[in-house]
């Protein structure tokens, strides 16, 4: 948690409301909000009659924090949960069960992204959609419990966690994909249960959704250099969509295939667009007068993403070449 005193009360009536018959404790790691988090969710949780926890988390980001609430774990099954999402009655009980009949070292459930302002619904929309989704899964409309290779959070066996060790914290971004990769080298198993749900409120501004985006593509640089391995080879389409726009357009003024190719590649990037646009936006059930905020949300993903893996792989080339100058500079003459 920081500075979510927006989201404390919803998040805490969600977990209140849990069918879950087992006993619970609630850890919650503060990046030492500035906002009254804390205080908010120690009266909402002292209405409710739960059982806190809070740790202070100093790095103020999520995977130390989350390292610290495993470390104090003591239950059979450890469930991360968001201020940002919300949660169904159900949905402890269900990771419960799941564990419980798969014996799976992850276990997660489908995101369905809402919004309650006009750009939040819009990002919603963009992101539940195999054109820009981070969250979507071709799995959505699948009944059966399906071996994936990541959920978004969900719950995690001790076991699994001891095997494969706990977050990475140098990681900002990416620590979940980081995480899965290793679960699944130490032997075990991920699984998406398209009956367990979660809610998940999206960024309100196109400049928090850039930002999000831009740090999504620009760990996910160091996460494939840390493994050597792609990660997700769908990760690599936004980077390949801006470098041929780069490429074409400093082309275009010089060769007339070069601006046919980049008219043609603009113009079914549109019109991909539009179409998933509108299927995205008769599912959720919105007005027709949400596109245009839809459709400017595409390339905001599409290009954040592009740009900020450029600029992970120019860190690390930077990087790089300041070893080899170190290095010449060091030997002796």
């Amino acid at each position: 948690m920081l500075n979510e005193a927006d989201h404390i009360e919803a998040f805490i009536t969600d977990i209140a409301a849990q069918d879950f018959g087992g006993d619970v404790e609630l850890l919650v790691a503060d990046g030492r909000s500035t906002d009254g988090s804390v205080a908010r969710l120690e009266s909402a949780c002292r209405e409710a009659g739960l059982r806190l926890t809070v740790i202070d988390n100093p790095d103020r980001w999520v995977s130390p924090g989350l390292n610290a609430c495993i470390r104090s774990a003591r239950g059979d099954l450890i469930v991360r949960m968001d201020c940002h999402t919300g949660y169904p009655a159900d949905y402890l009980r269900l990771c419960a069960s799941a564990a419980e009949d798969t014996g799976a070292w992850n276990i997660g459930g489908l995101v369905v992204p809402v919004g309650r302002t006009k750009m939040e619904r819009a990002v919603a929309c963009a992101m539940d959609s195999p054109f820009g989704g981070v969250h979507w899964t071709r799995h959505a409309t699948s009944r059966d419990r399906v071996e994936v290779d990541m959920v978004h959070c969900g719950a995690y066996l001790p076991e699994g966690l001891e095997r494969a060790g706990l977050f990475d914290e140098s990681l900002v971004r990416n620590q979940d994909d980081d995480l899965a990769f290793r679960l699944r080298q130490a032997g075990g198993s991920i699984i998406l249960d398209p009956a367990i749900r979660s809610h998940y409120i999206p960024r309100g501004s196109l400049k928090r959704v850039f930002r999000q985006y831009y740090e999504y593509g620009f760990w996910k640089v160091v996460l494939m250099l840390k493994h050597r391995n792609i990660i997700s080879p769908r990760a690599l389409a936004p980077p390949a969509f801006l470098g041929s726009l780069g490429t074409l357009a400093v082309a275009a003024p010089f060769s007339g295939v070069a601006r046919v190719l980049l008219l043609a590649e603009v113009g079914l990037y549109v019109a991909l667009a539009v179409i998933f646009g509108a299927a995205t936006i008769r599912t959720h059930r919105e007005r027709w007068s949400l596109l245009p905020r839809v459709l400017v949300v595409y390339p905001t993903f599409h290009l954040a993403y592009g740009v900020g893996n450029a600029a992970g792989w120019l860190h690390v080339g930077g990087r790089f070449l300041r070893w080899r100058v170190l290095q010449r500079s060091e030997k002796p003459a």
